[in-house]
């Protein structure tokens, strides 16, 4: 049996640090509430960094590195993370339709209570990969998925998702 991922390491905010508004590179931050929707920022790091009830619809982040950073109740719907590097990452509670992690690489990530109906994941790379509660009906690439550690209910509820992506003829 695999482990699990990797729990991402808190920020360390300085005590005197000023509310972010500008998406970018961003090391120890906590961000809440912003709307960054379509902003393109190809290649941003993010470390140690947790984002809270954000907005980032059609977000693109191409080839950005995210390590130990944490997205809770936020919206990544028709967000684009191509090639990106993934590493001790928590999406919790997140709106994640259509999002494309076309052969991105994921280690030590977390999927928990999130939506990825038709998510591309065609070429994901994954390592220590975990999905609870997750909604994958129409997900793309779910054979990219292999190797990652799902609940026995999950599995039951995203039964067609994963026979089709078997290439299983389905019948009544």
């Amino acid at each position: 049996m695999g482990k699990p991922p990797l729990a991402p390491y808190p920020p360390d905010v300085p005590d005197d640090a000023q509310p972010v508004g500008e998406l970018g590179d961003l090391v120890d931050a906590v961000v809440h509430g912003v709307d960054w929707s379509n902003e393109r920022r190809r290649g941003v790091v993010l470390k140690r960094v947790e984002l809270r009830a954000c907005r980032l619809t059609g977000v693109e982040l191409a080839e950005a590195v995210l390590t130990d950073v944490t997205f809770a109740d936020c919206r990544l719907d028709l967000a684009g993370l191509r090639v990106a590097q993934v590493e001790r990452v928590v999406f919790r509670d997140c709106r994640l339709e259509e999002c494309d992690l076309y052969e991105a690489i994921l280690k030590d990530v977390l999927f928990e209570r999130c939506t990825l109906r038709e998510a591309a994941l065609d070429g994901l790379r994954v390592q220590r990969v975990e999905l609870r509660g997750c909604d994958l009906a129409g997900v793309r690439g779910v054979e990219a998925l292999r190797g990652a550690r799902i609940a026995w209910d999950d599995v039951v509820q995203n039964a067609p998702v994963f026979a089709l992506g078997l290439g299983l003829e389905l019948v009544e």
